[in-house]
């Protein structure tokens, strides 16, 4: 049976480290980076910098949910129906960061 947490390695400032995450999380997380015009080594060292506490598979996973539920929420007060990429100012907002 294959294990639903894929670990993956990436370069964060120049090192080397290894995340785990589910293969939502990892499609999710390269589906913002991407819409951000950012790589996903990009997109992870931003998500690592502004991470207060707790480790770094943690903070992807809350960074990732909190960025569909801004959409969600987005929808939710145009009336729309159909579910819009949110553009959010700035290339590393992330965690704890209010879409405007």
């Amino acid at each position: 049976m294959k294990s639903p947490v894929v670990k993956r390695s990436i370069v964060i400032a120049g090192h080397k480290t290894s995340v785990s995450l589910e293969d939502g999380f990892w499609k999710g997380l390269k589906e913002i980076a991407s819409g951000r015009g950012l790589t996903l080594s990009e997109m992870v060292a931003a998500i690592d910098a502004e991470r207060a506490h707790g480790n770094l598979s943690s903070a992807i996973r809350l960074f990732v949910l909190d960025h569909y539920r801004r959409q969600i929420g987005k929808a939710a007060e145009t009336g729309s129906t159909a579910e819009k990429p949110a553009q959010e100012p700035g290339p590393f907002r992330a965690l704890g960061a209010d879409a405007a």
